[in-house]
Parts: structure tokens; C-alpha cells; sequence
């Protein structure tokens, strides 16, 4: 090679930006045994899981005898007359009703309320913020069954027993404590330069909060809203202590009035069952998208 080949080649190295030199190809990893091995076993446990939904589905379509007779099998006739007798006898027109008034209003006060306490807790830097927060997230671990007889007693003296407003007062109480530590986690993500801006433009607090941060909070009000829609909508035990008449009962108040002390009618509570599961599934499958973005946003600061 000429003296004047080498020349002209290291001026066009030296031309070369460093953003374009050829870089080493990426290199794809093999599918390998243990893998295979852990997706199989993740197919099976789904399967698994998806087994109980399966014995609902199937054995609402049946009458009490092919119920008794063979439960894992499939229907002999497909029985709708089977939903539209749990729809009469369940009314759930109105119970549906009852679900989504307790479901939509226990929401909206918990996102409320727990989006400004958190607020307050993080923007107050004081060991008193620390020690309240700490008290909500204690709150967490504290067993539902061991305050029952308690709460009974005073929603009963302060007039909150039979009263969908009052089994929503409660709802917030217990679900302030997982909503408030996920706001709070979010919280942190918010720069308070955005805040301090709003605030010299003239800005009053309530201003601050509901025009700047509120706005932000999307993803993670839609993953608390959808976390406890899954639990209101599907509670027992708490609207059974606190409802009384037939025309406040929610849907798993109403599909438990199916099993009598003489009679279990298996073929109405399974298709009630199912009148009450799809509502809630077609709102959870449209929102899920939302659930792990709401959780890792708060995570990165």
C-alpha cells in the first residue's frame, strides 16, 4: 500500500463522527431448556387457576340434577332459563344498582381524601408527617374480623347501619390506608419546582392541587380505583353486618340468599354468580393496562 492510500484512509477515519462506528451486533439469546421447562409450568398453573371458572360457567347451564350427577362434564342442554330466573329472583336490576352507587361513591371519596392526605404528608417535611404515614400503613395489617364486633357497635350509635352512605364511610376508612401509601409513593415523582411555579403565578393551594398535581395522578388513581373496585364490588362480610333490608343488598348479598337452611339452589347461585363476575371482569380488562403503570411510575423518581 502507497504512502498516499494510508493518507487518505486515516482522514477518513479522523472524518468518521464516533456516534457512527460500526458497533458489535447484539447477541440474541438461545431458547433452552430451562425455559421451555418454566413456561410449561406456567401454562399449567394458569390452567390451573382458570379451573374454578370453569365449574362455575359450565355448571350454570345445568339443572340441580345434571349438577349432582356429573359436575366436570359439559351441559346435556345449555339451560339459559337458568339466568333469567336468578335475574327475577335475584332482582338485579336493583342490586346491580346497589353494587355500582357503593362501588362508584366509596371510590370517589377514598380518591378524594387519600389523594390530599398524601399530598400534605409528602410536601410537609416533619416527623409528624413520617409517624401519621407510618399509622396508614400500619392500618394495613390490621385483621378485619378483629374490629368487627367493634365497628358494628359504633356505626350502630353514630346512625351509619343500614345505609349505603354509611357502608361507604366505612369503605373509606379501610381502604385509606393501601391508597394513601400508593399516592405516596407517586407523590415523589412530581417535582415541586412545578408546584413552587403555580404557586408565584398567583395559584391558591386548592389551586395547586386539583390544576397541577391532581392531573398528574392519573395512572395511579386509575390503579387504586381499579384495586378497589375489585374488592367493594365482590365483599361480603362487611355489607352483610351492615345491610339490613332486602332492597340495599348488593350482588353477593343477593347470590347468598340462594343457599336456604333446607335448600341450596346450585343452579340459580352459580348463574347469579356469573351475572355478578361479568360486569366487573369487563371493567377490569379494560383497564388493566393501567395497573402496572400506575405501580412502577411511583417507583422511578
Amino acid at each position: 500500500m502507497t504512502t498516499e492510500k494510508i493518507e487518505r484512509l486515516e482522514s477518513k477515519i479522523d472524518e468518521t463522527p464516533n456516534n457512527v462506528l460500526p458497533q458489535k451486533p447484539l447477541r440474541h439469546g438461545r431458547y433452552s431448556a430451562n425455559l421451555g421447562l418454566v413456561e410449561l409450568v406456567a401454562i399449567l398453573l394458569g390452567l390451573l387457576y382458570l379451573v374454578p371458572f370453569y365449574y362455575v360457567v359450565v355448571n350454570s347451564f345445568k339443572s340441580m340434577a345434571e349438577i349432582f350427577t356429573n359436575t366436570s362434564a359439559l351441559p346435556n342442554e345449555w339451560l339459559t332459563s337458568n339466568y333469567t330466573e336468578a335475574w327475577e329472583a335475584m332482582n338485579f336490576g336493583r342490586v346491580f344498582l346497589n353494587s355500582l352507587l357503593i362501588t362508584a361513591g366509596a371510590n370517589i371519596v377514598i380518591v378524594i381524601f387519600t389523594s390530599m392526605a398524601a399530598w400534605k404528608l409528602v410536601r410537609t417535611k416533619h416527623w409528624v408527617s413520617t409517624l401519621i404515614f407510618f399509622l396508614f400503613v400500619a392500618a394495613m395489617v390490621i385483621p378485619f374480623q378483629s374490629i368487627m364486633i367493634p365497628l358494628v357497635r359504633v356505626a350502630g350509635d353514630i346512625g351509619l347501619m343500614n345505609s349505603h352512605w354509611g357502608l361507604i364511610i366505612m369503605y373509606l376508612g379501610f381502604g385509606s390506608g393501601i391508597s394513601v401509601f400508593l399516592y405516596h409513593g407517586f407523590m415523589k415523582s412530581i417535582p415541586e419546582e412545578i408546584e413552587e411555579a403555580a404557586i408565584i403565578d398567583g395559584c391558591s393551594t386548592w389551586g395547586v392541587f386539583w390544576r397541577i398535581v391532581f392531573p398528574l395522578l392519573k395512572p395511579i388513581t386509575v390503579t387504586i380505583v381499579i384495586l378497589n373496585s375489585l374488592w367493594i364490588w365482590n365483599d361480603f362480610l362487611l355489607p352483610s353486618l351492615v345491610l339490613r333490608d332486602i332492597e340495599l343488598r348488593t350482588i353477593p348479598l343477593a347470590t347468598f340468599y340462594f343457599f336456604g337452611q333446607y335448600t341450596k339452589q346450585w343452579d340459580l347461585a352459580l348463574a347469579g354468580l356469573v351475572l355478578g363476575i361479568v360486569p366487573l371482569l369487563v371493567f377490569f380488562f379494560g383497564m388493566q393496562k393501567h395497573i402496572i403503570k400506575g405501580i412502577t411510575s411511583g417507583s422511578i423518581k
